[in-house]
Protein backbone atom coordinates (compact mmCIF):
# COMPACT_ATOMS: atom_id res chain seq x y z
CA UNK A 1 0.00 0.00 0.00
CA UNK A 2 1.20 3.57 -0.66
CA UNK A 3 0.57 6.60 1.52
CA UNK A 4 1.03 10.61 0.59
CA UNK A 5 2.42 12.50 3.07
CA UNK A 6 1.79 16.25 2.55
CA UNK A 7 3.30 18.73 5.38
CA UNK A 8 1.32 21.80 4.43
CA UNK A 9 1.12 25.42 6.39
CA UNK A 10 -1.13 27.87 5.49
CA UNK A 11 -1.02 27.52 1.48
CA UNK A 12 -4.51 26.48 0.81
CA UNK A 13 -3.91 27.46 -3.06
CA UNK A 14 -1.11 25.32 -3.64
CA UNK A 15 -2.41 22.17 -1.55
CA UNK A 16 -5.85 22.21 -3.56
CA UNK A 17 -3.57 21.61 -6.69
CA UNK A 18 -1.51 19.22 -4.99
CA UNK A 19 -4.38 17.45 -3.86
CA UNK A 20 -6.18 17.28 -7.05
CA UNK A 21 -3.10 15.77 -8.51
CA UNK A 22 -2.69 12.82 -6.36
CA UNK A 23 -6.03 12.13 -6.00
CA UNK A 24 -6.80 11.78 -9.78
CA UNK A 25 -3.44 10.32 -10.45
CA UNK A 26 -2.32 7.93 -7.51
CA UNK A 27 -2.90 4.31 -7.45
CA UNK A 28 -6.94 3.45 -6.41
CA UNK A 29 -6.52 2.30 -2.18
CA UNK A 30 -3.71 5.29 -1.70
CA UNK A 31 -3.98 6.74 1.63
CA UNK A 32 -3.31 10.70 1.24
CA UNK A 33 -2.77 12.37 4.77
CA UNK A 34 -2.23 15.73 4.83
CA UNK A 35 -0.50 16.95 7.90
CA UNK A 36 -1.83 20.54 8.97
CA UNK A 37 1.52 22.41 10.56
CA UNK A 38 -0.51 24.04 12.85
CA UNK A 39 -2.13 26.64 10.12
CA UNK A 40 -3.76 29.72 12.27
CA UNK A 41 -6.36 30.30 9.33
CA UNK A 42 -9.31 26.89 8.67
CA UNK A 43 -8.79 27.18 4.68
CA UNK A 44 -6.80 24.28 5.02
CA UNK A 45 -9.46 22.44 6.81
CA UNK A 46 -11.66 23.30 4.30
CA UNK A 47 -9.89 22.41 1.26
CA UNK A 48 -9.33 18.95 2.56
CA UNK A 49 -13.00 18.70 3.11
CA UNK A 50 -13.54 19.00 -0.54
CA UNK A 51 -11.73 15.65 -1.17
CA UNK A 52 -13.88 12.57 0.60
CA UNK A 53 -10.81 10.28 0.62
CA UNK A 54 -8.17 12.65 1.88
CA UNK A 55 -7.29 12.27 5.75
CA UNK A 56 -6.19 15.55 7.73
CA UNK A 57 -3.64 15.58 10.94
CA UNK A 58 -3.78 18.73 12.35
CA UNK A 59 -0.53 19.77 14.83
CA UNK A 60 -1.13 21.95 17.68
CA UNK A 61 1.72 23.99 17.29
CA UNK A 62 3.80 25.05 14.44
CA UNK A 63 7.21 22.30 14.32
CA UNK A 64 8.57 22.87 10.97
CA UNK A 65 9.21 20.86 7.88
CA UNK A 66 10.76 17.79 9.36
CA UNK A 67 8.74 17.32 12.24
CA UNK A 68 5.42 17.97 10.15
CA UNK A 69 6.65 15.01 7.92
CA UNK A 70 7.53 12.68 10.57
CA UNK A 71 4.21 13.13 12.43
CA UNK A 72 2.79 12.21 8.69
CA UNK A 73 4.87 9.56 8.47
CA UNK A 74 4.01 7.72 11.68
CA UNK A 75 0.63 8.61 11.13
CA UNK A 76 0.37 6.82 7.27
CA UNK A 77 -0.22 2.89 6.91
CA UNK A 78 1.72 2.28 3.87
CA UNK A 79 4.57 -0.39 3.59
CA UNK A 80 5.80 2.82 0.85
CA UNK A 81 5.46 6.24 1.50
CA UNK A 82 6.05 9.27 -0.25
CA UNK A 83 6.58 12.66 1.16
CA UNK A 84 4.97 15.34 -1.14
CA UNK A 85 5.24 19.21 -0.43
CA UNK A 86 2.01 21.23 -0.89
CA UNK A 87 3.40 22.81 -3.98
CA UNK A 88 4.23 19.65 -5.69
CA UNK A 89 1.73 18.01 -8.15
CA UNK A 90 1.58 14.46 -9.50
CA UNK A 91 1.58 13.48 -13.51
CA UNK A 92 -0.31 10.65 -14.52
CA UNK A 93 1.18 7.32 -14.42
CA UNK A 94 3.97 7.84 -11.99
CA UNK A 95 2.96 5.23 -9.16
CA UNK A 96 3.86 2.47 -12.42
CA UNK A 97 7.47 3.45 -12.56
CA UNK A 98 8.39 4.09 -9.45
CA UNK A 99 6.64 1.18 -7.23
CA UNK A 100 8.92 -1.98 -8.87
CA UNK A 101 11.94 -0.80 -7.63
CA UNK A 102 10.72 -1.52 -4.21
CA UNK A 103 10.43 -5.15 -5.39
CA UNK A 104 14.49 -5.12 -4.37
CA UNK A 105 14.44 -5.36 -0.87
CA UNK A 106 17.75 -3.21 -0.58
CA UNK A 107 16.17 -0.07 -2.35
CA UNK A 108 15.43 2.57 0.60
CA UNK A 109 14.46 5.02 -1.39
CA UNK A 110 13.05 6.40 -5.00
CA UNK A 111 13.58 9.59 -6.24
CA UNK A 112 10.97 10.42 -8.96
CA UNK A 113 12.11 13.39 -11.78
CA UNK A 114 11.13 16.98 -10.27
CA UNK A 115 10.30 18.90 -13.00
CA UNK A 116 9.91 23.11 -12.10
CA UNK A 117 6.00 24.32 -12.52
CA UNK A 118 3.79 24.15 -14.34
CA UNK A 119 5.10 24.05 -17.51
CA UNK A 120 7.84 21.20 -16.79
CA UNK A 121 10.48 21.86 -19.34
CA UNK A 122 13.06 22.24 -16.65
CA UNK A 123 14.68 19.77 -13.88
CA UNK A 124 14.27 20.69 -10.69
CA UNK A 125 15.59 17.47 -9.69
CA UNK A 126 16.93 13.82 -10.88
CA UNK A 127 17.76 12.43 -7.78
CA UNK A 128 20.59 14.36 -5.23
CA UNK A 129 24.52 13.99 -5.44
CA UNK A 130 26.93 14.86 -2.32
CA UNK A 131 30.59 16.53 -2.87
CA UNK A 132 32.88 15.45 -0.04
CA UNK A 133 33.81 18.38 0.49
CA UNK A 134 30.01 19.27 2.19
CA UNK A 135 28.02 20.42 -0.28
CA UNK A 136 24.35 19.17 -1.61
CA UNK A 137 23.33 19.77 -5.17
CA UNK A 138 20.02 18.33 -6.84
CA UNK A 139 21.37 16.48 -10.49
CA UNK A 140 20.44 18.59 -13.35
CA UNK A 141 18.86 21.40 -11.61
CA UNK A 142 18.04 24.40 -14.28
CA UNK A 143 18.52 22.16 -16.85
CA UNK A 144 16.14 20.99 -19.92
CA UNK A 145 14.34 17.93 -19.80
CA UNK A 146 15.79 16.17 -22.75
CA UNK A 147 15.17 12.33 -21.19
CA UNK A 148 19.46 12.99 -20.39
CA UNK A 149 18.94 10.98 -16.61
CA UNK A 150 18.40 7.36 -17.00
CA UNK A 151 16.81 5.36 -14.28
CA UNK A 152 19.45 4.10 -11.54
CA UNK A 153 21.22 4.54 -8.17
CA UNK A 154 21.94 7.88 -7.26
CA UNK A 155 22.72 9.60 -4.00
CA UNK A 156 19.67 10.90 -2.69
CA UNK A 157 16.10 11.80 -3.30
CA UNK A 158 14.47 15.53 -2.82
CA UNK A 159 11.87 15.59 0.24
CA UNK A 160 9.79 17.63 -2.01
CA UNK A 161 8.18 14.44 -3.78
CA UNK A 162 10.56 10.96 -2.80
CA UNK A 163 9.60 7.74 -1.72
CA UNK A 164 10.44 5.63 1.27
CA UNK A 165 10.31 1.89 2.43
CA UNK A 166 8.88 2.28 5.64
CA UNK A 167 10.99 -0.63 7.13
CA UNK A 168 13.88 1.41 5.79
CA UNK A 169 13.07 4.62 7.44
CA UNK A 170 12.10 2.51 10.58
CA UNK A 171 15.93 0.98 10.68
CA UNK A 172 17.81 4.70 9.73
CA UNK A 173 15.25 6.85 11.51
CA UNK A 174 13.44 9.92 10.12
CA UNK A 175 14.01 13.12 8.96
CA UNK A 176 16.37 15.29 12.02
CA UNK A 177 13.89 17.80 13.48
CA UNK A 178 16.48 19.98 14.64
CA UNK A 179 16.96 20.81 11.06
CA UNK A 180 13.79 22.16 10.60
CA UNK A 181 13.79 22.57 6.81
CA UNK A 182 16.84 22.54 4.27
CA UNK A 183 19.11 19.47 4.09
CA UNK A 184 17.28 17.44 6.31
CA UNK A 185 16.55 14.91 3.44
CA UNK A 186 20.18 15.11 2.63
CA UNK A 187 20.82 13.66 6.35
CA UNK A 188 18.29 11.04 5.38
CA UNK A 189 19.54 10.07 2.32
CA UNK A 190 23.08 9.10 4.34
CA UNK A 191 21.27 7.32 6.92
CA UNK A 192 19.56 5.05 4.75
CA UNK A 193 22.99 4.58 2.72
CA UNK A 194 24.84 3.72 6.04
CA UNK A 195 21.97 1.46 7.38
CA UNK A 196 22.92 -0.53 4.27
CA UNK A 197 19.91 0.64 1.42
CA UNK A 198 20.62 1.80 -1.79
CA UNK A 199 18.82 4.66 -3.03
CA UNK A 200 17.54 4.82 -6.60
CA UNK A 201 16.27 7.67 -9.67
CA UNK A 202 13.57 6.80 -11.83
CA UNK A 203 12.83 9.78 -14.36
CA UNK A 204 9.23 7.91 -15.68
CA UNK A 205 7.88 9.18 -12.52
CA UNK A 206 7.36 12.95 -13.05
CA UNK A 207 6.57 15.43 -10.46
CA UNK A 208 5.81 19.36 -10.59
CA UNK A 209 7.30 21.21 -8.19
CA UNK A 210 6.72 25.13 -7.98
CA UNK A 211 10.23 26.14 -6.86
CA UNK A 212 10.61 29.22 -4.89
CA UNK A 213 7.08 28.69 -3.07
CA UNK A 214 7.99 26.74 -0.64
CA UNK A 215 10.57 29.27 0.95
CA UNK A 216 9.99 32.47 -0.15
CA UNK A 217 12.39 35.44 -0.08
CA UNK A 218 16.10 34.82 1.24
CA UNK A 219 16.35 36.46 5.00
CA UNK A 220 19.47 36.30 7.14
CA UNK A 221 17.14 33.70 9.50
CA UNK A 222 16.87 31.45 6.66
CA UNK A 223 20.52 31.87 5.46
CA UNK A 224 21.61 30.85 9.05
CA UNK A 225 19.46 27.81 8.99
CA UNK A 226 20.65 27.05 5.90
CA UNK A 227 24.53 27.03 7.04
CA UNK A 228 24.01 25.36 9.97
CA UNK A 229 22.02 22.43 8.35
CA UNK A 230 24.74 21.87 5.66
CA UNK A 231 27.67 22.06 8.43
CA UNK A 232 25.49 19.50 10.24
CA UNK A 233 25.12 17.14 7.39
CA UNK A 234 29.05 16.88 7.07
CA UNK A 235 29.62 16.56 10.59
CA UNK A 236 27.44 14.34 10.94
CA UNK A 237 28.11 11.27 8.14
CA UNK A 238 31.24 11.80 7.30
CA UNK A 239 33.19 9.18 9.37
CA UNK A 240 36.61 8.14 9.85
CA UNK A 241 39.23 8.09 7.12
CA UNK A 242 36.30 9.53 5.04
CA UNK A 243 36.26 12.60 7.50
CA UNK A 244 40.25 13.20 6.84
CA UNK A 245 39.76 12.85 3.20
CA UNK A 246 37.29 15.26 3.07
CA UNK A 247 38.35 18.10 5.54
CA UNK A 248 40.54 19.94 3.26
CA UNK A 249 38.20 20.38 0.68
CA UNK A 250 35.57 21.41 3.16
CA UNK A 251 38.25 24.22 3.77
CA UNK A 252 38.11 25.25 0.88
CA UNK A 253 34.17 25.00 0.12
CA UNK A 254 33.75 27.01 3.56
CA UNK A 255 36.34 29.51 1.90
CA UNK A 256 34.20 29.91 -1.45
CA UNK A 257 30.71 30.19 0.30
CA UNK A 258 32.25 32.68 2.37
CA UNK A 259 33.55 34.81 -0.45
CA UNK A 260 30.26 34.85 -2.09
CA UNK A 261 28.38 35.36 1.35
CA UNK A 262 30.45 38.34 2.30
CA UNK A 263 29.51 39.65 -1.67
CA UNK A 264 25.75 39.28 -1.17
CA UNK A 265 25.89 41.01 2.21
CA UNK A 266 25.19 38.07 4.25
CA UNK A 267 28.50 36.52 5.73
CA UNK A 268 27.40 37.06 9.24
CA UNK A 269 24.51 34.57 9.35
CA UNK A 270 26.18 32.27 7.20
CA UNK A 271 29.17 32.77 9.94
CA UNK A 272 26.95 32.55 12.92
CA UNK A 273 25.10 29.60 11.13
CA UNK A 274 28.18 27.62 11.26
CA UNK A 275 29.25 28.21 14.36
CA UNK A 276 26.01 27.40 15.74
CA UNK A 277 27.50 23.49 15.64
CA UNK A 278 29.93 24.12 18.44
CA UNK A 279 26.85 23.77 21.02
CA UNK A 280 26.19 20.44 19.33
CA UNK A 281 28.99 18.08 19.57
CA UNK A 282 27.74 15.87 22.06
CA UNK A 283 24.50 15.13 19.77
CA UNK A 284 26.99 14.65 16.84
CA UNK A 285 29.20 12.76 18.57
CA UNK A 286 26.68 9.97 19.71
CA UNK A 287 24.81 10.10 16.05
CA UNK A 288 28.45 9.38 14.49
CA UNK A 289 28.88 6.61 16.97
CA UNK A 290 25.05 5.07 16.04
CA UNK A 291 26.28 5.05 12.19
CA UNK A 292 29.44 3.23 13.36
CA UNK A 293 27.32 0.56 15.52
CA UNK A 294 25.90 -0.56 11.67
CA UNK A 295 29.55 -1.23 10.72
CA UNK A 296 31.44 0.08 7.82
CA UNK A 297 30.39 2.13 5.16
CA UNK A 298 32.72 4.21 3.18
CA UNK A 299 31.58 7.93 1.51
CA UNK A 300 32.21 5.85 -1.96
CA UNK A 301 29.81 3.80 -0.49
CA UNK A 302 27.10 6.41 -0.28
CA UNK A 303 27.97 7.25 -3.93
CA UNK A 304 29.02 10.35 -2.66
CA UNK A 305 31.31 12.64 -5.26
CA UNK A 306 34.94 13.49 -4.97
CA UNK A 307 34.49 15.47 -8.16
CA UNK A 308 31.75 18.17 -8.25
CA UNK A 309 32.10 21.94 -7.52
CA UNK A 310 28.79 23.60 -7.91
CA UNK A 311 26.19 25.11 -5.34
Amino acid sequence: MLSIVIPTHQRADLLEKCLQSATDHAPQGTQILVVDDASANPQTAEVVSCFREVQCLRLKRQSGFAAAANAGIRASRGDIVQLLNDDAEWTPDGAQAVLPWFDDPTIGAVAPLVLMGPDGKRIDSAGDRYYIGGVAAKRGRGELDDSKYAPGLVFGASASSAFYRRSALAKAGLFPEQFGSYFEDVDLSFRLQHAGFRIAFEPNCRILHRVGASHGGVSRKLVERQSANEERVFWRNLLGSDLLRALPKHVAVLAGKAWRRWQEGTLAPFVFGRLRLLGEFGAIRRHRRLLRQWGPTSASACMVESRYWGV
